[in-house]
């Protein structure tokens, strides 16, 4: 991968870049400070920009894999021809291999993966493959719109409300999750501020979640990560609404590291708890949250800040990226689909064959 300037505004829509038969991915890393863009030409540049957290959240992280199957395709296809099939298996599995927990990465893969079996052998896959990730990364725009409508009807309003890492468009293929439902509530005059945890170590909320509202001119306020149940306290807030990166077949939701706690916090305060996510994030193969493999990343994420170490010397971390929220307490799942309110596996299971 590569860093490059394009011609037109950062926009948190716009994160995910198709151009030129390259993939354009905004670096999120960067923000707020820097608005560049990455690119990828091949499938290990881009799972490699998904593990260095370049792109993240769990629809963009299926989206940035499913362009990486259609970079793929081109390539294999023009160095081995009717053999590109047996090529590309290597693809899948680099872009597999990138992060562990988002289910989204491994649905689109699988989806991927199908119309790659369907294809001829001797066909160019390129244009084929190319329209299957378009539309995966449309039909994520579509299904935010709608669970953002369905989640803003669940707030009574006007309240303010409580979010935890990155959940919009930087996030998703456009609009959000769970900034989604906000930006929906936001619209109807059912939101007055927005309370945003810094989430450490990565500074999600900070970085991310505060410049997209910011660019919104809906109200967005900063706090640490540990003042949420502080801040709960005071009254005023009706809402926690978080994403999911997989939801366990029962209704467990892993999240961002925080998720967890915020969500026990909610629940002493009387304030109600809301994950907005895709049907795609749902993985009805894993019965409960305990069976969700979570990822830990290196030490020096918390040891350090903005590239100083903060950490004393000699002393060790312990840095999950993810914890599990336990459906228990979940008020309501929303999702494109509709909403799983006091979520159980025969709720979960209902959405599906509705």
């Amino acid at each position: 991968m590569e860093e490059v300037r394009l011609d037109l505004r950062a926009d948190a829509n716009r994160a995910i870049l198709w151009r030129d038969g390259d993939l354009y991915l905004l670096d999120q890393r960067q923000l707020p400070h820097e608005e560049r863009y990455v690119r990828c030409r091949d499938a290990r540049a881009t799972a490699d920009a998904i593990r260095a957290m370049v792109v993240r959240g769990a629809p963009a992280i299926g989206i940035t894999a499913a362009y990486g199957v259609a970079l793929a395709g081109r390539l294999r296809h023009a160095a081995h021809g009717a053999g590109w099939k047996a090529a590309i298996a290597e693809d899948f599995a680099t872009l597999a291999a990138s992060r562990p927990t988002a289910v989204n990465l491994f649905w689109a893969l699988d989806r991927m993966r199908g119309r790659v079996v369907a294809l001829p052998d001797g066909a160019d896959p390129g244009a084929a493959l190319l329209a299957e990730a378009q539309a995966i990364h449309a039909e994520d725009v579509i299904a935010n719109r709608v669970l953002g409508d369905l989640g803003a009807a669940l707030i009574a309003g006007p309240t303010d409300v409580v979010t935890h890492c990155n959940t919009g468009g930087l996030a998703t293929g456009g609009h959000g999750t769970a900034l989604g439902v906000i930006r929906s509530a936001w619209a109807q005059g059912l939101i007055g501020c927005v309370y945003a945890d810094e989430t450490r170590p990565w500074l999600q909320g900070s970085r991310l979640t505060a410049w997209e509202l910011a660019r919104d001119g809906i109200p967005v306020s900063l706090m640490a990560d540990g003042a949420a149940a502080a801040r709960m306290a005071r009254g005023g807030v009706g809402w926690a609404i978080v994403g999911a990166d997989r939801i366990a077949a029962n209704g467990d939701t892993a999240n961002k590291i925080g998720t967890y706690g915020l969500a026990v916090a909610a629940r002493y305060h009387g304030v109600r708890f809301m994950v907005a996510a895709p049907t795609s994030t749902i993985d009805r193969t894993v019965a409960t949250g305990a069976q969700i493999p979570i990822e830990e990343r290196d030490p020096a994420e918390v040891l350090s800040c903005g590239g100083r170490r903060v950490g004393a010397p000699g002393v060790d971390a312990w840095n999950p990226v993810f914890d599990v929220t336990p459906a228990a307490l979940i008020d309501a799942i929303v999702t494109e689909r509709g909403v799983v309110l006091q979520p159980t596996a025969e709720r979960i299971a209902a959405l599906f064959d509705a």
